[in-house]
């Protein structure tokens, strides 16, 4: 199965191919108030390189966030597009399960039993979301939501002392409070708190095969 992933609900604006939940290509920009004139050259350029076009692809996959809302609304619109002229299927993913699926290449995954994904909403606010991970896919068990910080860490205390691995600039942001809150706590390397087209498109995937599309 082909997949055409985009991401531009963060300071990424990112777009990826895979097959299946291995990437063929993917190509990206941090220049978050270029996203609406990098995007479709970027999708433009990887069409070319991999000499696919959009009728090719058996799936489409967009960030819907939380994040930019300017860049969400980019990215949906353009996925819209495209569905409207291929008449092909499309899986929202949010941003926060995209930082789930960035865990999986961490050397700290193996030894948690959930993954805590953290978008810093600013103002000790941040977007959260609890995941439970089986072999290489994430369950959501805790409702995604949006809170301050202590509120968060209150309504996970029940976690205290499970394995969590913590993922997205949230973390890094509070990661000495979450260290004292959560006895055995580990954070992911600092390049997997960035969200990529690429995960968006794993992601997509299994939502696929789980009947999670339109």
């Amino acid at each position: 199965m082909k997949i055409l992933a985009i991401d531009t609900s963060s300071k990424v604006c990112s777009v990826a191919i895979l097959e299946d939940t291995q990437t063929i290509i993917e190509k990206h920009s941090e220049k978050e108030t270029t996203h609406s004139e990098n995007l479709m050259p970027f999708v433009d350029s990887l069409l070319k390189m991999t000499k696919l076009t959009l009728a090719d692809f058996d799936l489409f996959a967009c960030c819907i966030g939380p994040g930019s809302f300017t860049g969400v609304r980019i990215g949906v619109a353009t996925m819209k597009a495209f569905c409207d002229v291929t008449k092909k299927q499309v899986a929202s993913v949010s941003s926060l399960e995209s930082l789930a699926y960035n865990t999986l290449d961490s050397h700290y995954t193996e030894d948690a039993s959930f993954v805590l994904s953290m978008i810093d909403a600013k103002n000790d606010n941040v977007y959260y979301g609890l995941f439970q991970r089986k072999e290489n896919t994430f369950s959501l068990i805790e409702e995604l939501g949006a809170k301050e910080i202590h509120t968060v860490i209150d309504l996970l205390k029940k976690y205290h002392t499970s394995p969590i691995l913590f993922v997205g600039d949230g973390s890094k942001t509070h990661q000495y409070l979450l260290q004292q809150s959560f006895s055995r706590a580990t954070f992911v390397e600092e390049k997997y708190n960035k969200q990529t087209a690429s995960n968006i498109g794993k992601a997509g995937y299994y939502h696929f095969l789980q009947g999670n599309v339109r």
